[in-house]
Formats: structure tokens, sequence, C-alpha cells
């Protein structure tokens, strides 16, 4: 923990928009100082930065990365304490997301979702885990309820994510007790803005025990309960999904 900076820090991956935007207003409303990951987004980034330093001063940093650049990984980490002297949280939120079918699957597809989805994630935490360890921080992972219920004509997506699910479990193994890793599984909160079109979206929501989509808010509550007001909770996966995964 650094002296000098008073606020806990999060680093945010894929911070720019959709969920990730709103996980970062979410935290910084809780007293997070922010670093924003962006990697094509920059508009939105740094839209978001003026937003939230008009909050409050001083309180965020933009970091650009290719994450599937592993050299770069480091780098990042090391920006975000230059910048800030301490990381207290990371919040592993880019996704790449489109469909695979066997058939017409390509290798470079399998690099591209696992990349993002599983290989970036980890060599992230890894860079990361000597100052989360100084911070008794924490990891939060966006996983998805099709790691462990496939999602049709997407099998390389729900395996990068099922490889992601159990690196939440092994990193919150190997890293406690002084780093606690968990999960966050979103079902239907935001819908792709690419992919698979939904057509079933109504269909889907009927088989919902609470009958509604949720919230890229529902999510980032869920991110701040695992950050914040959770000690004695890791290695586990918290699915928002209005009890979807209970039905067939």
């Amino acid at each position: 923990m650094s002296p000098s900076h008073p606020r806990p820090v999060v680093l945010i991956t894929g911070a720019g928009r959709r969920v990730g935007a709103v996980i970062a207003r979410t935290l910084h409303g809780a007293g997070y100082d922010l670093a924003l990951h962006y990697r094509h987004s920059a508009d939105a980034a740094q839209a978001l930065a003026e937003e939230l330093e008009q909050q409050r001063a001083d309180s965020t940093t933009l970091v650009h990365g290719e994450l599937a650049e592993l050299d770069a990984l480091p780098v990042l980490v090391g920006n975000v304490l230059a910048r800030y002297g301490r990381l207290d949280a990371l919040v592993n939120n880019a996704s790449a997301f489109y469909p695979t079918p066997v058939g017409s699957a390509t290798p470079a597809q399998w690099d591209e979702l696992f990349a993002s989805n599983a290989q970036a994630p980890f060599f992230l935490a890894q860079a990361a885990t000597p100052a989360l360890r100084q911070a008794g921080g924490a990891i939060v992972n966006l996983v998805d309820i099709y790691a462990e219920r496939p999602l049709a004509n997407h099998p390389i997506y729900c395996m990068a994510k099922a490889a992601l699910l159990a690196m939440t479990r092994a990193l919150a193994l190997d890293l406690g007790p002084q780093v606690r890793v968990n999960a966050v599984a979103p079902g239907a909160v935001m819908w792709p803005s690419e992919g698979k079109a939904y057509d079933d979206k109504q269909a889907m929501l009927e088989r919902t025990p609470l009958k509604r989509a949720g919230t890229p808010e529902d999510v980032a509550s869920a991110v701040l309960w695992l950050l914040r007001d959770a000690p004695f909770v890791t290695g586990q996966v918290i699915r928002i999904d209005g009890g979807r995964t209970l039905s067939v």
C-alpha cells in the first residue's frame, strides 16, 4: 500500500465501452481510483475519464494496450504502478465474442478468442500479483454462463471462457491468502454488439425465473461486492443471470 496515494486503485481491461464502462463508473463512485485500459475505443475511454475526472480530480489514468502482446502486459502494470504507486484490484473484463461453427473455425479465431478471454487475463494477473499481494488485493474475472453451459456454434469462445473459469479457481488456490480471486458470470445483461443475433430473446427471457434481462449495473454491483465486501470469498463464480442456469 502506498502512503502517497490514499485511495485503492483498480485496473479494468476493456473499460471504454459497454459493461466495462459501467463497472468503471460503479467502482469510481465507491471510491476507487481507476486505470482504464482500452484497445480500440480511445474516444470512449477518453470521454469516460473526463467524465470521472469532473467528479473527482486526479482519479483516473488511461492505459492503452493490445492484450494479445504478452510482453506488453508487465509494462501495462508497471505504468499503473508508476502513476499510483499501488494496485489493489484487477478486473479482467476485455473479451472477444463471435461464432466459430465446427467446420469453418480457424486457428486465427482460436488464437484471438483465447488471447482475450484466457491468455491475457492469466499473464496480466501474473504481472499484477506482486502488487496485489502487497495490497492484500483481489481479482475479478468476467466469465460467462456459457463457460459451463455452452452456446451453440460458439465452441471456441465457450472453451476460452471455461479456461478463464478454471483459472479463477486455480489462482484463488495459488494466490491466497493475500489475494482473493473470483469471477462474475453474466447471463442476458447486454445483447452482444456482434456475434449471436439473439432472435430468440423473448423465449430466452421466458425461460429465466426472473422473466427479464439484467443490466450492466447488476454485473458492476457484483464486481464491487467481490472486491470490497467479500473478504472471506475466493474461488467463487457469481452468476448474474436471473436464475437462467436453473432452466433448461
